[in-house]
């Protein structure tokens, strides 16, 4: 795919005329998917498929389309000569972009992991197995990503790997169900069991007369489902250079104030240790790592070309909408064998079922939990929890609310109080 994609992008270089510019972005993947219901497989396929969007640029005036590719270039070939016709039509009614950030400067990268993915039959042949005796719903999807870009400067980035997502419920009844997931590059049978033997033992947990909480202040303990939720609110334009600067971000006090979270808050885009590509759709290159919140302080924000075209700032290779891609969070000091013990008496949320902004402006969220939330006693779980509403600010929840931080080799857990919810949490280092 890669000599193919580069292929397309010598086809459109020879059709510009006079001082047309063109950039391109491929898009591209090969995916195996298969769906659970009752412990048995309801639905398997394969998609590949590919598309390339076009940027037709001419001075300050630009214009771009996307096309489904059949990958040949008989049929592409049409099919692109009809996009540039298109857009070279339109440019001339197009107004000047003042905000226009091309990159001229040719940075051609080139990163190819091989799979080290099993086949989709012997994954589906382990979940199975593993879950003769309970009721599993789900859907796996996994196989090959493929990215690119190409410019009239010459610049070509390709990117390709190969990742899985399994993401599974263990169904008991009513509204009582274990939701769990697995992802990565690397499918570890060991690390999936054990998955699949701690949602098992919840599972049992649920058969257990179900309580209900008053509305009140509770510790509790947030699993990285949980807390992945809550940090990925602030993708919702928390973080971006644009959103800050007119005052839209749900961050924009740490910003404008001052305001801090708690020290043990480290958060960064990490490009180097994720998957995302290390180039935008623009072609500017990413850093390895962007530090975000460094101890509680807002050290950094996402800065896509526009936006630091706009404001007289050095991009950083965010994409337009300037969200996080590889989040990563620093782990603490409690160790996590000692997570239950340090929540006590609380409450387990396994995962969220809604989140929502109540209060955009100091970044309140609400939400409400629903599969395999518990109460907790002296650090051992007594009897599921019926679904319950929370309503809190994130400064407050990893801010003075945020008691312990915690870690291992894989991932990081915090304990918080909050009103009315969670107060203890277990986070994966996630990669978004």
């Amino acid at each position: 795919m890669k000599t193919y994609f580069y292929q397309l992008a010598d086809f459109i270089a020879a059709r510009l005329q006079g001082s047309e510019q063109y950039q391109c972005w491929y898009s591209a993947e090969a995916s195996d998917f298969v769906r659970f219901n009752v412990s048995a497989i309801r639905q398997s396929g394969h998609v590949q498929q590919a598309a390339l969007t076009l940027h037709l640029i001419d001075g300050r005036r630009h214009g771009s389309a996307t096309a489904a590719l059949a990958g040949h270039i008989a049929a592409d070939g049409a099919t692109i000569e009809q996009l540039i016709a298109t857009l070279r039509g339109q440019l001339p009614d197009l107004p000047e972009d003042p905000h226009l950030l091309v990159a001229t400067e040719v940075n051609s990268t080139e990163f190819i992991e091989p799979s080290r993915l099993p086949s989709a039959e012997a994954i589906v042949d382990q979940v199975l197995r593993a879950s003769t005796t309970v009721d599993l719903v789900g859907i796996l999807a996994m196989g090959p990503m493929m990215r690119g870009f190409a410019n009239a400067a010459g610049q070509r980035n390709w990117h390709q790997s190969a990742t899985f997502n399994l993401d599974w419920s263990l169904y008991q009844s009513r509204d009582k169900a274990v939701k769990t997931s697995y992802a990565g590059s690397d499918w570890d049978s060991l690390e999936f069991a054990a998955k699949m033997q701690d949602a098992i033992a919840q599972l049992a947990m649920l058969r257990r007369a179900p309580v209900t909480v008053k509305p009140g202040a509770y510790r509790a303990f947030l699993t990285p489902t949980a807390l992945h939720e809550i940090v990925g609110m602030f993708n919702w334009d928390g973080l971006s250079e644009k959103s800050l600067r007119t005052h839209q971000s749900s961050l924009r006090r740490m910003r404008d104030e001052g305001l801090r979270l708690n020290p043990a808050i480290t958060l960064s885009e990490d490009t180097q240790g994720g998957v995302a590509p290390g180039f935008q759709s623009d072609g500017f290159i990413k850093p390895p790592r962007i530090a975000l919140i460094e101890q509680g302080v807002l050290t950094g924000s996402m800065i896509s070309p526009r936006t630091a075209m706009e404001y007289g700032l050095v991009n950083n290779g965010a994409g337009s909408g300037e969200s996080m891609n590889s989040i990563d969070m620093a782990g603490g000091t409690l160790p996590m064998a000692n997570a239950l013990a340090e929540l006590g008496t609380g409450i387990f949320v396994s995962n969220l079922w809604y989140l929502n902004f109540s209060d955009r402006a100091n970044c309140r969220i609400t939400g409400m939990t629903r599969f395999a939330t518990f109460w907790v006693e002296d650090g051992e779980i007594k009897a599921p929890l019926n679904v319950m509403r929370f309503d809190e600010s994130v400064f407050r929840l990893l801010g003075d609310k945020l008691l312990a931080l915690t870690t291992d080799a894989n991932c990081c857990s915090i304990v918080i109080r909050m009103a009315s919810g969670p107060t203890a949490v277990r986070v994966c280092r996630a990669r978004l």
